[in-house]
């Protein structure tokens, strides 16, 4: 196996994929990148860097991977943990600290002052959150946390820090989550960026998650890209090497985000309905063919969505949605003038091959119509197994494949 540092070179260049190298797929050994900085590359990254008599640690993994996390940095420097930053308090990011703290001392952890409402959301939502991800990412076992490890210190806007001689520069920036944390060490040149940059189209619309803020995401990442970063640490993806390439990558996934903000911002400002926007507004295509930004686990579609949650609220405007009638009597209703569910079940199997956003909708009034109807429900079975084989981006599969289950 090579190191990341070639693989993130095979991708670039496109001698590898990255359907084939998929940015939340990643599990290595550590590997130092540079005179006292390592990189785990995990389901979520985490980022070590030694200072004079201690360790640093730019977020700290899972918790099914904490055991693995805390091994291979050991095998790298055994100096004490001093500090863990929080990049942001997604769970994958913020479950590896107790094996640190099982060797004694008294760790810190520093993260944005937004972090701990964020886990006090977590546990008042958990059973929703348990739902969401078990078909987000199709594992029926997930089981979702109701115990945190809260922060220990906590700032608003920038936050310097010196660690054993280290300095670090700590800048929150509304992205992906309210409470993010981008991590500079001027003197190394070391830029820590957790899911700003992912490898992937920005993970700014996942459907079943709450708001994202592209605009102000799009404006961090241009003030990243105007530190001079030569070697840049995501949170999930491999790293990128070279001032040029860092850059390039944050300043086009800022572009992406500014066109689809401001394109459905200016559909809004017209007057025109959610379905509109969402049909007419589209990234632009030379940036979707980059290795960094293809849709693999986001999608442009769904950052338009959310764009429209931050500004016009619910309501997609469409008169008929706004007091709807259940879902069940509408699709009893439409199978009837049909000529009953079947009639509209054999349609959308006819459809499969030619528009499956239809399909789509023809089966699930079928299945609404007549949930104990077996043959309506393997079509309608059928039809999403096609579309979750015909999507890229993992929230579509993940949504499409748990209806098909």
């Amino acid at each position: 196996m090579g190191s990341v540092l070639d693989l993130s070179d095979d991708l670039w260049h496109g001698r590898v994929s990255i359907e084939d190298s998929h940015p939340f797929s990643m599990l290595r050994e550590v590997e130092e990148l540079a005179a006292g900085v390592a990189f785990v590359a995990s389901f979520a990254n985490v980022s070590a860097l030694t200072a004079e008599d201690c360790l640093v640690l730019v977020d700290t993994g899972s918790k099914p991977l904490a055991e693995h996390v805390h091994r291979t940095v050991r095998s790298w420097t055994s100096k004490p943990l001093h500090t863990a930053v929080f990049s942001h308090g997604h769970i994958d990011h913020v479950f590896g600290m107790a094996p640190f703290e099982a060797e004694g001392g008294s760790p810190r952890v520093v993260a944005h002052r937004a972090m701990p409402a964020r886990f006090d959301r977590y546990v008042l939502t958990a059973g929703y959150n348990e739902a969401v991800n078990q078909r987000q990412f199709g594992m029926p076992d997930l089981r979702w946390p109701r115990e945190y490890r809260y922060p220990d210190e906590t700032y608003d806007d920038r936050l310097a820090l010196s660690v054993g001689g280290l300095h670090l520069e700590l800048t929150h920036c509304r992205g992906e989550t309210d409470d993010h944390t981008y991590t500079w060490i001027p003197a190394r040149k070391v830029l820590c960026c957790g899911d700003l940059f992912i490898w992937a189209s920005p993970n700014a619309g996942n459907p079943q998650k709450v708001q994202r803020y592209p605009r102000e995401w799009a404006r961090g990442l241009r003030d990243m890209a105007e530190l001079g970063a030569e070697l840049m640490l995501p949170g999930h993806g491999v790293p990128i090497a070279g001032a040029d390439r860092i850059r390039q990558a944050l300043t086009e996934s800022a572009e992406l985000l500014e066109h689809l903000h401001d394109a459905t911002v200016a559909m809004m400002n017209e007057g025109a309905r959610l379905d509109d926007i969402v049909h007419t507004v589209k990234a632009p295509q030379h940036l979707l063919d980059r290795p960094y930004l293809k849709p693999v686990y986001d999608e442009p579609e769904f950052v338009v969505r959310n764009v429209w949650r931050l500004y016009g609220g619910w309501w997609d405007g469409d008169p008929a949605a706004l007091k709807p009638a259940p879902a069940a009597v509408l699709a009893a209703e439409i199978a009837s003038l049909a000529g009953g569910p079947a009639r509209l079940a054999d349609r959308a199997l006819a459809l499969i091959d030619t528009d499956l956003r239809l399909a789509g909708h023809l089966a699930e009034l079928a299945a609404q119509a007549d949930p104990d109807d077996m043959g309506v429900a393997d079509i309608k079975r059928q039809v999403y197994l096609a579309r979750a084989g015909a999507e890229s981006s993992t929230m579509a599969k993940g949504v499409f494949g748990w209806a098909a289950r």
